[in-house]
């Protein structure tokens, strides 16, 4: 594909955390007990609260948290205080980040949700989930875009009707063929 080609597919693919987000993410008080957090978690139908103390983040709480520092280990949620198994310190990212800045820092430190902040306030969550979402969608539109392009130009191989090696090849229905087998006499 030529240079001038490409740049004419060229769009802009940086997705801002701020499009993908949940706004208002579910807290709890550092204070408060992990079967609080639970309830919490499960009202809102989210893996995660964030963790505040005097209002300031300070930790993560996720169902992870919950299964292996509480229930493994036989504790009665009622008598655990939050703080006890929160995760810390608090990864964040800044809203004004993309989804590959996300996706990067999660790998780096095997966690799959990030508090994103804006001045120091926490003011949403990314997930793995939100980024294999906004991603797979991605992913078929550069296909169909590489799909629409590929099909425009004269390209070099191997005819899929005769096998032959051709730089002339034209797709005919999804095949790549020759001029030969298109019926177009080749040039001596």
């Amino acid at each position: 594909m030529s240079d001038n080609r490409m740049n004419q597919m060229r769009f802009e693919t940086r997705i801002l955390l701020k499009e993908v987000i949940r706004f208002r993410p579910t807290t709890i008080d550092s204070g408060s007990t992990v079967a609080h957090a639970a309830e919490k978690m499960c009202r809102d139908e989210v893996g995660s609260c964030i963790v505040l103390k005097k209002n300031a983040p300070v930790g993560i709480v996720t169902e992870q948290d919950i299964n292996c520092k509480v229930v493994a280990k036989n504790r009665v949620p009622g008598d655990v205080f939050v703080h006890e198994v929160m995760s810390t310190p608090l990864i964040t990212i800044g809203l004004d980040k993309t989804i590959e800045d996300a996706a990067n820092i999660m790998m780096k430190n095997k966690v799959r949700r990030i508090p994103v902040v804006e001045n120091s306030r926490v003011v949403g969550i990314v997930t793995v989930r939100d980024i294999l979402a906004v991603s797979n969608e991605m992913n078929g539109i550069m296909s169909n875009l590489i799909e629409i392009n590929r099909y425009d130009e004269l390209v070099d191989g191997i005819c899929d009707e005769c096998g032959c090696m051709s730089d002339d090849l034209v797709n005919v229905d999804g095949n790549m063929i020759c001029p030969t087998c298109r019926g177009e006499d080749e040039p001596l």
